[in-house]
């Protein structure tokens, strides 16, 4: 089975680095870039190609609503998948306006964003 390619995006390095490590001890996923902002998330996108970008949405440069904006009408099939601590209702409804495909609240354990990365729509 090809392990799924994921694009970590977030603004803090450590975030990043501790979801680099927890989820390339699955197995199923393969993380094959990181980007500290949106405008990077979309570059990357476009040339590393991932089945999956984790990104946060409040970063500076290009936020993560724009930049989920552009992956998903230039990416259509890469899937985008929210991983932020602004766990209210206008976040989740101007990521939904943006494209996210699935929204997950900071502090979600390990099995859960697992489990929302491999969920196949």
């Amino acid at each position: 089975m090809t392990p799924t390619r994921i694009l970590i995006v977030d603004d803090v390095e450590q975030v990043r680095r501790d979801l680099r490590t927890a989820l390339s001890l699955t197995g199923e996923l393969e993380i094959i870039g990181e980007a500290a902002n949106g405008l990077e998330a979309v570059r990357l996108t476009e040339s590393l190609q991932p089945d999956t970008v984790l990104m946060d949405l409040e970063m500076p440069v290009m936020d993560g609503y724009e930049s989920m904006r552009q992956i998903k009408t230039r990416f259509p099939s890469c899937r985008v998948i929210a991983l932020t601590v602004h766990d209210y209702e206008s976040a989740r409804a101007k990521a939904k306006r943006s494209g996210v495909d699935a929204f997950l609240v900071k502090g979600a354990s390990v099995k859960t964003i697992v489990q929302t990365i491999l969920k196949k729509e």
